[in-house]
């Protein structure tokens, strides 16, 4: 599904992210009237088709339905408004408004360069580190990073990140970030690059368990026996949970340290595997 920040209506979305959840299980519109507050179960489904509108609070109630967060919310908020709008002031008013959201969360998308990106650990995290530490040389921002890198590698990094337009450098050697995040385009070869990065990363996470104090690292695991619904469900459980860390990371322009969270969710049997040989 599509990105909230290019939707312009309202009615659409909802119809769109019915669509989707309905692709992946059994949803319904009943299920979805449910989990934002109504008792006509075709609620909804009637104010995606326009024959219903929502109120402010209710526009609130959906959007946390949608598992919406931060600045999604408001600019669902804000799409009701736009489309409800009576005076030309008021319209105007509720899609600037969207353009500022959009502007302010709008995520930088790699294609050609994707692989590149998402095929080196130093991309991601000197694109985080390099704003936090104004005036820095390559030397100093190779020493603050716990991998061990050069300052020929970094200064190769921030041209790369430069030449790709993820980040900005000022006459004074400053750098700042052109979007708030990165995604990937629609690119056969970055499934390949990301996990690379996956196995970089995931190398990193083991040598901090030794390497850093556990009052600077959080680590927790569960071992749990699932159905495929239940995977299936989870899976668009931690969706969700990534989505809700960005928007806190995202909150605040500062940076006192760069983090890596990782998010695994991995068979340790082979059952179904078995059963279809």
């Amino acid at each position: 599904m599509e990105d909230i920040l290019t939707y312009t209506g309202y009615r659409q979305y909802i119809a769109d992210y019915y669509a989707d959840k309905k692709a992946k299980s059994a949803f319904t519109w009943q299920e979805f009237a449910r989990a934002a507050g109504f008792s006509s179960p075709v609620y909804l489904k009637y104010v995606s088709e326009g024959r219903f509108n929502l109120s402010d609070e209710a526009a609130f109630r959906v959007a946390v339905a949608m598992h919406l967060v931060d600045y999604e919310q408001e600019y669902f908020c804000e799409m009701v408004k736009f489309d409800h709008a009576k005076k030309d002031s008021d319209k105007k008013a509720a899609f600037n408004k969207m353009l500022a959201i959009a502007e302010a969360h709008k995520a930088k998308i790699l294609e050609g360069e994707a692989f590149r990106f998402f095929g080196d650990w130093k991309n991601p995290v000197l694109r985080e580190l390099a704003p936090a530490m104004p005036g820095a040389k390559p030397l100093a921002l190779a020493h603050a990073c716990r991998a061990k890198v050069s300052a020929a590698e970094v200064t190769e990094t921030l041209n790369f990140l430069v030449k790709a337009g993820l980040l900005q450098k000022d006459e004074d050697g400053n750098y700042k970030q052109t979007e708030k995040s990165v995604t990937t385009g629609p690119m056969e070869v970055t499934p390949l690059a990301v996990r690379n990065l996956h196995r970089q990363m995931g190398e990193f996470a083991l040598d901090t368990i030794e390497g850093v104090p556990q009052d600077k690292r959080q680590f927790s695991g569960v071992t749990v026996g699932v159905t495929r619904e239940a995977y299936e469900e989870i899976v668009q459980e931690i969706a969700e949970f990534r989505k809700r860390v960005i928007a806190i990371a995202t909150r605040d322009s500062a940076t006192d340290e760069v983090y890596r969270l990782n998010m695994q969710f991995f068979p340790m049997t082979n059952k179904g595997e078995n059963k279809k040989g």
